[in-house]
C-alpha cells in the first residue's frame, strides 16, 4: 500500500484540543510530563525505575490469568520478562467492544506493538512488552453491544446489567449466527470466524472470551493482554481506593486541574464525582456515595458505616471498582509503564490527571496520541481518482467536492463575478450621478444594486443545479464516495469494524498497519492501493 501522511492540523474531524495536544501548544504543556519523542524515553525510563511496580503481583496475576485461556510462546515470554527491572510496557486499553468495534481498537493496538519493537531497538539495553488492558470492568453496554459490517449494525442483545465483562456469553449465540452469515465461506472468512467463535464460545464471561480474542489474533506480535478486575491487583490498589472514600483527594485534584484547562481555553473531559468509585456485588457496578456519615450504593439498599466500609475494603477490595477518575492511577501503580497510547478524547482526560499522580508519587506516563487511519481500496481509489480529488481534498464535505468537480467540468463558466463586478460599476456610477440630484436616493440606488446581485446569485446557483443534472452520475458516485469513506459524516476509522478488511486482506492487513503506524510520528496516515 501507498500511505500519504496529513498533519492532524488540516483534518476538520479532529477537536481543537487534540490538534492543540498533537501540535505541543504551550498552553497545555503544564498539563503533562514528557515531550512525545523517542529521545525522551530515556528520561521516561529513569522515573519509572523509581516506582515500586510490584513485579512478581503482575506476573502471578497475568500467569493465572493466561492460564485460563490458553498462551502463546512470545506472549509467555514477554509475562516471564516483566520481573526483570529492565524491562518496561507501553500500554493501551479499551472496553470490550463486540467483535472489536470501530476499526481504531485495532489501531491502538498495532500502534502500541509498533512503539515496544521501536523503543527495544534504540534502547537495547532494556525490555518493552506491549499490554492491552481489556475494560472489563465498565458497565455501559450500550457502547460495547454493537459493531458495523457492510452496512449493517450487528448487535448483541442483552437483558443483564452490571460489568460488561461478566455477562455471560450464552446470549451472543443470535449475533453470532448473524455474523458467520454475513461472514461467508472465503479463505479469510473461515479463519477469522473460527477464531471469534471459539473465543466467544468457549468461555462463560464475555470478559475472559474478549481476552481469549485479542490474545488469538495478535499473540504473534508478543501483546500482552491484562484484566485489571482482578482481587490481587486490587489490593495493591487498597490504599489509594481508601484515600478515596475517606478524603475524596479525587474531586478535588481533578477538579483543579479541570479549572486550570478551562481557563487554558478547554471543557472538562471527565468531571469527577465526590467518590469516584464504584461498588461491584451480584453482577451490579453501582456508584459509591457519602450520605451523611453513612456510605451509600446507588440504585440499592447497600449501606455501610466508615469502619464497615473500611472493613468491606480490606477484606474484599475486588468489590471495589475505580471510574474514568481514578482508573489511570490503578494501571500506572500496577504495571512498568513508559507511555499510554490513546485517541483524543482519552489523552483529553488524561491531561486532567497530573497532579493526581505527584500527589500519590506514581510516575505520569509519556502521553502518545494513537494513529489515526483512513483506508481506500483499490475501487474506491479508482472513484477518486477519476472524480479528480486529491487526497487532502478528501476530508471536505460532500457539497463543496460536488461543487468543485461541477465547477472544474463545466463547458461554461458557471461563475458571473465579472459580470457583478461591471454591475456594480454600472451603479456607482448612478449612485454618484443620484448623490448629486439628491443624497437621499443614494440609500435608495445601494437597495436596488443589492436586489440585482441577489438575482445574479439565484441564476448561478439555478446554473450549477443544471450543470450538475449532466454530471450527476459522477457527482452521485462523489456522494457515494465520501458517504462509504465518511461513513455518517464522520472518519472511518470511528465506524466501519476491521473485519471488511481483513475478509479482503487477510493477515496482511495487520502487517501493513504495523509497518506504518509510527505513533510518534503524529500523522494522519491514508492508505492507498500503490498499483
Amino acid at each position: 500500500m501507498k500511505i500519504t501522511k496529513i498533519d492532524f492540523a488540516k483534518v476538520d474531524q479532529f477537536s481543537k484540543r487534540d490538534k492543540a495536544y498533537v501540535s505541543g501548544a504551550i498552553e497545555l504543556q503544564d498539563f503533562y510530563k514528557y515531550d512525545v519523542s523517542l529521545e525522551a524515553f530515556k528520561a521516561v525510563i529513569a522515573d519509572k525505575k523509581k516506582d515500586q511496580t510490584d513485579r512478581a503481583l503482575l506476573f502471578d496475576v497475568l500467569k493465572d490469568q493466561y492460564a485460563t485461556v490458553g498462551i502463546h510462546p512470545l506472549v509467555e515470554k514477554n509475562i516471564a520478562l516483566l520481573k526483570e527491572e529492565n524491562c518496561f510496557t507501553v500500554t493501551t486499553a479499551h472496553q470490550p467492544s463486540l467483535f472489536f468495534g470501530p476499526l481504531y481498537y485495532v489501531y491502538k493496538i498495532i500502534s502500541t506493538i509498533h512503539l515496544s519493537r521501536q523503543l527495544a531497538s534504540t534502547y537495547p539495553d532494556c525490555h518493552f512488552v506491549p499490554v492491552f488492558i481489556s475494560g472489563a470492568e465498565d458497565h455501559d453496554f450500550e457502547e460495547i453491544n454493537h459493531a458495523h459490517l457492510f452496512n449493517k449494525t450487528l448487535k448483541w442483545e442483552y437483558d443483564g446489567t452490571g460489568s460488561v465483562g461478566k455477562m455471560s456469553v450464552e446470549s451472543l449465540k443470535p449475533v453470532l449466527a448473524e455474523l458467520k452469515e454475513i461472514l461467508g465461506d472465503a479463505p479469510n472468512a473461515t479463519k477469522i470466524w473460527a477464531i471469534i467463535n471459539n473465543a466467544y464460545t468457549r468461555f462463560e464471561d464475555y470478559g475472559t472470551a474478549t481476552i481469549k480474542l485479542v490474545h488469538e489474533i495478535f499473540k504473534a506480535y508478543g501483546l500482552v493482554v491484562l484484566d485489571m478486575n482482578r482481587a490481587d491487583l486490587k489490593r495493591a490498589f487498597q490504599p489509594i481506593m481508601a484515600d478515596e472514600l475517606f478524603n475524596q483527594t479525587g474531586s478535588k485534584l481533578v477538579g483543579q486541574q479541570i479549572a486550570n484547562l478551562e481557563q487554558a481555553g478547554y471543557k472538562a473531559q471527565a468531571t469527577p464525582r465526590a467518590i469516584n468509585l464504584f461498588y461491584i456485588k451480584n453482577k451490579g457496578r453501582n456508584r459509591i456515595v457519602k450520605q451523611g456519615e453513612q456510605y451509600g450504593v446507588v440504585g440499592t439498599d447497600i449501606s455501610f458505616t466508615p469502619a464497615q466500609i473500611k472493613a468491606e475494603l480490606e477484606n474484599s477490595p475486588e468489590h471495589f471498582s475505580p471510574n474514568v477518575i481514578m482508573r489511570p492511577l490503578y494501571q500506572e501503580l500496577i504495571l512498568p509503564n513508559l507511555a499510554y497510547i490513546g485517541g483524543g478524547g482519552e489523552l483529553a482526560y488524561w491531561l486532567e490527571r497530573k497532579t493526581q499522580f505527584e500527589y500519590y508519587n506514581i510516575n505520569f506516563p509519556m502521553l502518545i496520541r494513537r494513529n489515526s487511519v483512513l483506508w481506500i481500496d483499490k475501487n474506491l481509489e479508482k472513484k477518486r481518482q477519476k472524480a479528480g480529488i486529491s487526497i487532502p481534498e478528501m476530508f471536505q464535505d460532500t457539497a463543496h467536492l460536488v461543487k468543485n468537480y461541477v465547477n472544474h467540468n463545466a463547458e461554461a463558466t458557471l461563475k458571473l463575478d465579472d459580470s457583478k463586478m461591471a454591475l456594480e460599476n454600472v451603479f456607482k456610477t448612478i449612485e454618484e450621478q443620484a448623490a448629486a440630484i439628491d443624497v437621499t436616493l443614494v440609500k435608495t440606488v445601494r437597495a436596488e444594486l443589492t436586489r440585482q446581485l441577489k438575482g445574479i446569485g439565484q441564476l448561478e446557483s439555478k446554473m450549477l443545479k443544471a450543470e450538475k443534472q449532466k454530471h450527476e452520475g459522477m457527482t452521485t458516485q462523489i456522494s457515494n464516495l465520501k458517504t462509504k469513506l465518511f461513513p455518517q459524516n464522520g472518519l472511518q476509522e470511528r465506524y466501519d469494524n476491521f473485519l471488511a478488511f481483513y475478509l479482503k486482506y487477510g493477515d496482511v492487513f495487520f502487517e501493513e498497519l504495523l509497518k506504518a503506524l509510527n505513533p510518534l510520528e503524529k500523522k494522519m496516515l491514508i492508505f492507498t492501493p500503490s498499483h
